[in-house]
């Protein structure tokens, strides 16, 4: 799979609720494109961002599945209801 192929969301430098409306907003808008598969790079750092980032995936009807990227542990692969 190659990644830069898919739409991305870079959410460094955001904080914990930013990151949440932009996750959201970014789920919504890849559901109306009909794209089936986003890439969320929320970087590493303290885990502050990514666990806000998977609450928010895990709670989104539109979200069939997230995983780590299996080489970037900074980015998370989303594949999406369409």
């Amino acid at each position: 799979m190659i990644l830069s192929s898919y739409p991305t969301l870079d959410l460094h430098g955001y904080d914990r609720d930013s990151a949440r409306v932009a996750v959201e907003d970014f789920v919504l808008e890849n559901i109306i494109l009909k794209n089936d598969t986003i890439i969320i790079i929320h970087g590493i750092g303290m885990g502050i961002v990514k666990n806000e980032v998977y609450e928010t995936l895990k709670h989104n009807k539109n979200v069939i599945e997230y995983k780590m990227d299996n080489f970037n542990s900074g980015c998370t692969i989303v594949k999406l209801k369409v």
